[in-house]
């Protein structure tokens, strides 16, 4: 039982440390520690090849852990540990060209509900594309399960506290338009003033179904979705991997998707409908402060329904403080109004109010403390307040 404990308590601080060729020692309690000292007892390892039939595997991960405590407004309060992300991901280089290659990146995340009342973690796949450099100037491609247009930029560029929440178009508590991936081609574009994604995706994304069979003769979500970015680099810096503490860009950006016949939008009769969103974001980031604000209008050809139907804003602040600007304070305001799709009228509006502190213990790992309140105006009985602790790690 004792080498049990030690190999699983060596193993997990190799994957902390990351280091692949580190010395351990254990002591007479079965601590495990990196130096030397009175007591303590080398532990021998063997090492063991990895082969592949690429030039290169790069391995990378990335963790949200957190705890959250939820009131409703009417209704018991609950507290829980979560796992909001937990990416494992690899990239093979496959070609010839060191910048072209295949990622396949591994979620596993976890319920706390099931058909039968137990828990249980599940592991899917999130991304698994190719990656072709330069297929066209100054553009690469993603084919497979890629990155759709918009997500992805917003995370890296206006809104860096994913481990908190979705960006605005995604996340349940305001539009809750689309996700951030897609089986699809997406084809990505850099140069010094100008940055664009645009693609062709099933459209009902990575976790949903894009052609069930209904009752009746027609199928559902038979239809793609024609998705796109296109982003003026004000400061003509585009074509750069930004580093928010570094960097100082401006950014303005149209995005949207025309989602045709998707199978997530069908009445009761089984015929499946288009539904297209549009908006316009900017960005101004310096090493002190980041400021962001986006307009969203979604149109659903589906009669009588609200879902993917009306139009919102959002703006979100980070303000970074300290002497590497390791401290920083946030906060995000979302309204998104659902309007049914034949009268025009709204049926409910929706605000989700976002704050917190983030400390950069180092640059792998973060620590944040957040607040959220949440209110539907029509329905007070669905307002919630929480409190999360989320430590956020890349590897």
């Amino acid at each position: 039982m004792k080498k049990i404990v030690i190999s699983s308590i060596t193993a997990l601080a190799i994957g902390a440390t990351g280091l692949s060729a580190a010395q351990f020692y254990v002591d007479e309690q079965c601590q495990v520690f990196t130096t030397a000292g009175e007591g303590r007892k080398a532990l021998e390892s063997k090492e063991s090849s990895v082969f592949s039939k690429t030039s290169k595997l790069e391995f990378s991960g990335t963790h949200y852990l957190g705890f959250v405590n939820k009131d409703m407004k009417e209704g018991d309060s609950t507290s829980n540990f979560e796992m909001r992300r937990n990416y494992v991901q690899v990239k093979a280089y496959v070609l010839d060209d060191p910048k072209s290659y295949l990622r396949v990146t591994l979620d596993a995340t976890y319920s706390n509900s099931t058909a039968n009342g137990e828990g249980h973690a599940d592991v899917y796949v999130k991304y698994a594309y190719l990656y072709l450099n330069n297929v066209l100037p100054y553009t690469g491609v993603e084919f497979g399960m890629a990155h759709r247009p918009w997500i992805d930029y917003e995370e890296h560029q206006g809104w860096w506290m994913r481990s908190v929440s979705k960006v605005f178009v995604e996340a349940d508590e305001a539009a809750h338009l689309t996700n951030s991936a897609d089986l699809g081609v997406n084809f990505k574009t850099k140069t010094p003033y100008f940055t664009s994604e645009v693609g062709i995706f099933n459209g009902e994304g990575y976790h949903g179904t894009n052609d069930n069979a209904g009752s009746h003769d027609e199928e559902l979500g038979d239809g793609l979705s024609a998705e796109w970015r296109v982003t003026a680099a004000l400061l003509g810096d585009g074509e750069k991997k930004r580093k928010p503490l570094k960097d100082t860009y401006f950014d303005a950006s149209f995005f949207g998707q025309y989602n045709m016949d998707n199978s997530h939008n069908a009445n009761s009769l089984g015929k499946s409908e288009n539904y297209k969103f549009y908006g316009l974001h900017t960005v101004y980031n310096t090493p002190v402060f980041l400021v962001s604000a986006q307009y969203v209008t979604s149109d659903n050809d589906l009669a009588n329904d609200t879902n993917w139907n009306g139009q919102g804003y959002s703006l979100n602040g980070t303000y970074r403080f300290g002497d590497k600007k390791e401290f920083s304070a946030f906060a995000r305001y979302d309204e998104w109004e659902n309007e049914n799709t034949t009268t025009g009228v709204v049926s409910s509006t929706e605000k989700n109010a976002i704050y917190g502190v983030a400390w950069q213990q180092n640059k792998n790992f973060k620590w944040l403390l957040s607040g959220q309140s949440y209110n539907i105006q029509e329905s007070d009985s669905k307002d919630w307040d929480s409190v999360m602790l989320t430590a956020e790690v890349h590897w």
